[in-house]
């Protein structure tokens, strides 16, 4: 496997972890990866409600959420020297907070996706070294954000994610497009290297693509590096390791499900999203509702009045061990786990499977 470059900074392994929310990947997760070589990202969605679930009013909520990221990330910095980064979904009504709090703790990057951060490099101040990287699902959307981003800031993205419709959680993809051919994770990349080689050939700067969607195996690495991605980005298979935030009751959900488990789910916030069916699931999919007393609607696109479930609190309750009372997302390929295993037992998987699939296409 060969690095490349996000920005300056040089990933040594071309893996990137997926931020996983609520609390999948947090500072465990997240080091443990660093130090393979590959970045390691904190979700910082939800964060607050391992510090406390007492609260005030929206505006201690929102703090609270805001101060637990700044502590993840100091946490993470005592077990690694390698890159750290942070996921912050662009649909948090705290985005702007989360944003600002993790350029000043001199987090290395910033990954943003759920949505188009056209205004996120308004929030680097001068000098400051951290890498801004948009999550993407189209080269239109792409194309826009370059475009947007050097006009009013003169930046570029320092790399882009394109995530395809495989991926675990919420998919930026209509529900009748999840299936459809020319929205496969292989064809997203060709139109992405397309909208974004004018920027690059015009401003002579590099825009690493880093895919992720339904990636699982070194073999999966190989393929897509070979088609011109520069790095990955894998997500479900680091679930299941001892260094991952969540309980084993989460991690034992991968392990004893099977490929028919893993569906397609109508989220509460009104996207299609992939997850391993359950009780729960079932239950919300007969109709049965989950009432919502919300007062702080964390999410712009949550409308609690409506809502069969508050999400936020499956998740929390799902990484917690409750499964009766949450569910787990997961990306196609999560019934391959069969044990928990180390991040460096993964890390050493996954090259060998690279490995076997280059000298295979020798």
């Amino acid at each position: 496997m060969e690095n490349f470059f996000i920005g300056d900074i040089k990933v040594s392994v071309p893996i990137v972890q997926g931020g996983m929310g609520i609390g999948v990947s947090r500072s465990g997760l997240a080091s443990a990866v660093a130090n393979e070589g590959g970045v390691g990202v904190i979700s910082a969605v939800g964060l607050g409600l391992f510090v406390s679930d007492e609260y005030n009013n929206r505006r201690d909520f929102l703090e609270l959420h805001n101060s637990a990221l700044r502590q993840e990330i100091r946490k993470a910095r005592e077990k690694t020297k390698g890159i750290l980064g942070v996921n912050i979904m662009g649909v948090l009504n705290n985005f702007g907070e989360l944003v600002k709090t993790a350029i000043d703790e001199k987090i290395d990057v910033v990954f943003v996706g759920a949505g188009l951060p056209l205004d996120l490099p308004g929030y680097l101040p001068e000098n400051s070294k951290t890498k801004l990287v948009p999550i993407v699902s189209s080269g239109r959307a792409a194309k826009i954000i370059c475009r947007k981003w050097k006009d009013q800031y003169n930046h570029l993205p320092d790399a882009i994610v394109i995530e395809g419709p495989k991926a675990g959680g919420h998919l930026g993809f209509k529900l009748q497009d999840i299936e459809e051919n020319k929205f496969n994770l292989e064809e997203l990349l060709i139109e992405t290297a397309e909208a974004v080689k004018p920027f690059e050939d015009k401003y002579e700067q590099k825009i690493p693509l880093i895919v992720g969607g339904g990636i699982y195996t070194g073999a999966d690495v190989y393929k897509f590096i070979n088609l011109g991605a520069s790095g990955v980005q894998m997500a479900t298979r680091f679930i299941t390791t001892f260094e991952c935030d969540a309980s084993d009751t989460f991690k034992n959900a991968f392990i004893n499900s099977t490929e028919e488990d893993i569906q397609i789910i109508k989220s509460p916030v009104g996207l299609p999203g992939r997850a391993i069916i359950n009780d729960f699931l079932k239950k919300v999919k007969n109709g049965e509702k989950h009432p919502v007393n919300c007062p702080y609607h964390c999410l712009k696109t949550c409308d609690y009045r409506t809502a069969p479930y508050c999400i936020v609190n499956a998740l929390f309750n799902a990484v917690n061990g409750n499964m009766q009372n949450g569910f787990a997302f997961s990306g196609t390929n999560g019934y391959r786990a069969n044990k928990i295993i180390s991040v460096k037992e993964t890390f050493n998987e996954i090259i060998s499977e690279f490995d076997q699939a280059a000298l295979t296409a020798e």
